[in-house]
């Protein structure tokens, strides 16, 4: 069985910076896409940062210079998100979600096949 656990988040003011952290377990094909998604209240899912089974990455252009996501260095199974230049529309719950699928730019969350739990992040002005 598959499992996602974040941790990480927290609050912080604008212009910080937070690390999350996702650490899978289970998983067993060698070609995947893990990513980072945003919700907030009353809103979809949105995808901020995605990272293939070759370490190729895609980002939303509202995160990119800010957000660094990558896999652990000696440990592929824990994804990464660095967040700096932190703003107040950045704040939301963040979930890691894993594909058996290649990466997409602006993927959907239906490419995904498994979902953390989620992390509350936010960004006080």
């Amino acid at each position: 069985q598959v499992q996602l656990v974040e941790s990480g988040g927290g609050s912080v003011e604008a212009g910080g910076s937070l690390k999350l952290s996702c650490r899978a377990s289970g998983y067993r094909y060698s070609r995947h896409c893990s990513a980072w998604f945003r919700q907030i209240p009353g809103k979809e899912r949105e995808e901020v940062a995605s990272i293939d089974s070759d370490g190729v990455t895609i980002y939303a252009d509202s995160v990119k210079g800010r957000f660094t996501i990558s896999k652990k260095p000696n440990d592929p199974d824990t994804l990464l998100l660095q967040m700096s230049s932190l703003k107040p529309e950045d704040s939301g719950m963040y979930y890691c979600a894993l594909s058996h699928k290649y990466c997409e730019v602006g993927a959907e969350q239906d490419l995904y096949n498994y979902w953390g739990q989620g992390t509350q992040v936010t960004v006080s002005s």
